[in-house]
C-alpha cells in the first residue's frame, strides 16, 4: 500500500467512526425526550405478551410505585391504569 492510500483509508475510517458516534448519541436523545408510551413499555417489558405489565416485568419508578398505579389491585397494570398513573417527580440536578 502506498502512503497516500493508507492515509485515505485511515481518514475514511476515522470519519465513519465519528459520524456513527455522533448519530448514535443524537438518536438516543430524540427518543428519550418524553415519557414512554404504554405500547413502548409493552414492547420492552411485557415478557409474556399478555398486554399487561406485572410488577415482576417492570423496573424503575413504575415498579417502585406499582401499588399506586395498580388501582384495581389485580396485580397488573393495564393501559387504562397507566394513563391515569401519577407522574413521577423529577430529581433535581446539582
Amino acid at each position: 500500500m502506498t502512503s497516500s492510500t493508507l492515509k485515505t483509508a485511515v481518514l475514511v475510517f476515522g470519519i465513519a467512526i465519528i459520524s456513527n458516534i455522533s448519530y448514535g448519541q443524537s438518536g438516543d436523545k430524540q427518543e428519550r425526550k418524553g415519557p414512554p408510551t404504554f405500547a413502548q413499555l409493552l414492547k420492552e417489558m411485557d415478557k409474556n405478551e399478555d398486554g399487561k405489565l406485572s410488577k415482576d416485568e417492570l423496573k424503575g419508578p413504575l415498579k417502585e410505585d406499582f401499588s399506586k398505579v395498580d388501582t384495581d389491585e389485580d396485580g397488573f397494570i393495564s393501559e387504562e391504569e397507566f394513563k391515569k398513573a401519577p407522574k413521577p417527580k423529577r430529581k433535581e440536578r446539582n
